[in-house]
């Protein structure tokens, strides 16, 4: 597997975003995530968009940063957040998600933002499970999501 910084407009991360927003969809119901993404909020310095390829070349897992700060959402100074991490259904259970999870960390950290958050869901145990064992602890709700009971938000110190 490579993993490589690509676009967030690139043919390959929309086709993975697609399927993400499908799955979330399937999950919770209406039309998946609504909160507002824009290519530009993943270019280096202010964010990273990451996208995994199998061994044929296939795009199969995704995940990214952007730079958050304080705001009326809940962010903080220096926060960095998860965006889209996915893996396709075919790739997963090979610990991809703790790779792109970790060049992601390393990336925020290098950029010089000071904490990672997330926002994922109860329908999602197995994405609590990783953060959690990732060293991911329960904070103060952010984001779009933050007044919806199923949501649930993390973070983790990046110094």
């Amino acid at each position: 597997m490579r993993i490589v910084p690509t676009p967030f407009d690139h043919p390959d991360a929309v086709k993975l975003n697609d399927l993400v927003q499908q799955e979330y969809a399937e999950r919770y119901g209406g039309e998946g995530d609504v909160t507002p993404l824009d290519p530009a909020m993943f270019q280096p310095p202010n964010g990273l968009f990451l996208v995994a390829y199998d061994e044929l070349d296939r795009p199969v897992a995704t995940g990214g940063w952007r730079a958050m700060d304080e705001n009326e959402e809940n962010y903080r100074d220096g926060d960095a957040e998860l965006k889209r991490m996915f893996v396709v259904r075919e790739a997963r259970r090979q610990g991809l998600s703790r790779r792109i999870l970790a060049l992601l960390e390393e990336d925020a950290r290098q950029a010089g933002r000071i904490r990672m958050v997330l926002e994922t869901g109860t329908m999602q145990p197995e994405a609590m499970a990783l953060y959690e064992s990732s060293g991911y602890a329960l904070c103060e709700k952010f984001g779009v999501y933050r007044n919806e009971p199923n949501s649930r938000c993390y973070a983790k110190p990046l110094r």
